[in-house]
């Protein structure tokens, strides 16, 4: 758990903040799982922090959510016409 929190700091994926006032932190939970190699025998622990979103109110804890995706299709397609036209 400590290698993962500091890997979260040094990819400055998260900052410790002070809570603005009438708001409420949003609990989470490690999950473990351990990571097999194709022989059977451990290659490693994994231990991931999540957020556990059931205890989120739409439009008081957040508005909306948006994550941007993109297809590997179209990222080779972009490149294709990028090189093409240098």
């Amino acid at each position: 758990m400590t290698e993962e929190i500091k890997a979260l700091k040094d990819n400055k994926t998260w900052i410790i903040e002070e809570f603005p006032p009438g708001k409420m932190p949003i609990s989470c939970k490690w999950v473990y799982k351990v990571k097999y190699k194709s022989d059977g025998a451990i290659e490693w622990f994994k231990a991931c922090l999540v957020v556990r979103d059931n205890h989120q109110l739409a439009g008081f804890d957040f508005n909306e959510t948006f994550a941007p995706m993109a297809k590997m299709s179209s990222v080779r397609t972009f490149l294709t016409v990028a090189v093409a036209r240098n």
